[in-house]
């Protein structure tokens, strides 16, 4: 566990959820969030008032699913260029690794922003770009769309749409959470009005948070206050940060670049409206368009390797530690899933802050 500063703050905040004397089952859906309750102790802390915060599917890696890492490994076996964020080069599918497709002569390259894969374009004959993540980084990808790119650029975009995964989380009816930590940096896109009808419809309070501890913490004090005045509304710790109304400059460059179709995501069936795919006016940006005749002889993959239960991690059923593979069969020098790839994947930070190496929680 990490010192933090204001640690006495942190135990006047743990003080007055407990004296609300209620037990809460909290869900955050932010890789940042997860790395700071663990890296800082803060479950501990609330173990004491009886709340636990479990991560959902805020890992925008780990959501990605094996079928989209797989059409671009076809595109890189096909001799196209793929241009990746470091964290999805490791990441197993039942046909291998992108870095599996790169030893085999695949020109794989990584990058760490959407206008580094712009600049790989003007150099190479054919680039695509694998677009993930969220609301917070989809308006970098829409901002180089309508710039304007060179002819050798196209991109495949996994981007996803938080708020209707969360509300399909929910549809599913297999997790019983008392109320949600949202992301700060999606809201900052997105202000709070997408997270309303979520509250109306499963009377879940929401507090949108920061990514410090006392941001955690705070958050979790706003819940369960909620919660004991018997409140489902959505309120904003990140005053300081997110507005209202988010960012209608980014909303309106995802408006004229994407349109939001029905989509997979790792360990959830298809989802309505929960992935961005390029409007018809991109078509020619396109990878699965460019490159139909490679992306539709695609072969089926099963989203999880034996074994694997990533996707139970992201739909908060278990805690990492509760699969039976982690620290033994599967670390981050040998993953069995992006859970434990990813440095927003719950596997992996526990895997690092823990120490663990064949320890399960009882």
């Amino acid at each position: 566990m990490y010192r933090f500063r204001d640690q006495n703050v942190a135990r006047e905040i743990i003080k007055k959820i407990g004296s609300i004397g209620l037990k809460a089952k909290l869900m955050h859906v932010c890789g940042t969030h997860q790395d700071t309750l663990v890296r800082y102790g803060l479950q501990e802390l609330l173990d004491q008032v009886d709340v636990e915060i479990r991560q959902g599917p805020g890992c925008p890696v780990c959501v990605t699913t094996s079928k989209e890492i797989v059409e671009a490994i076809a595109l890189a076996d096909s001799g196209v260029t793929i241009a990746v964020f470091g964290d999805m080069l490791s990441v197993p599918t039942q046909h291998g690794s992108l870095a599996d497709a790169k030893a085999r002569g695949g020109d794989v390259r990584v990058v760490y922003s959407v206008e580094d894969a712009v600049r790989l374009s003007e150099k190479h004959r054919e680039v695509v770009f694998m677009a993930i993540g969220f609301e917070t980084t989809s308006p970098t990808t829409a901002s180089v769309i309508i710039d304007g790119v060179p002819d050798s650029f196209s991109i495949l975009s996994c981007h996803r749409l938080l708020p209707p995964a969360l509300d399909a989380l929910f549809e599913m009816g297999e997790v019983k959470v008392d109320g949600l930590i949202e992301p700060g940096h999606v809201s900052t896109i997105i202000g709070m009005e997408p997270y309303r009808k979520i509250s109306e419809k499963w009377h879940l309070p929401q507090v949108i948070a920061g990514f410090e501890p006392l941001d955690l913490l705070m958050a979790a004090y706003m819940i369960v206050r909620q919660i004991s005045e018997k409140r489902a509304e959505v309120e904003n710790e990140y005053r300081r940060v997110v507005k209202p109304e988010g960012n209608p400059r980014a909303l309106s460059m995802l408006n004229r670049a994407f349109v939001p179709v029905d989509r997979s995501w790792r360990g959830f069936p298809p989802i309505e409206r929960s992935a961005l795919e390029l409007n018809v006016e991109f078509d020619s940006l396109n990878a699965r368009l460019v490159y139909e005749d490679v992306i539709m002889n695609v072969p089926y993959v099963e989203d999880e390797l034996e074994g694997c239960r990533c996707g139970e991690v992201l739909r908060g059923l278990i805690v990492s530690e509760e699969c039976p593979a982690f620290g033994r069969s599967c670390s981050p020098q040998s993953p069995m899933g992006p859970c434990m790839v990813s440095q927003e994947g719950s596997c992996n930070i526990s895997y690092r802050y823990s120490g663990m190496t064949a320890v399960r929680k009882g």
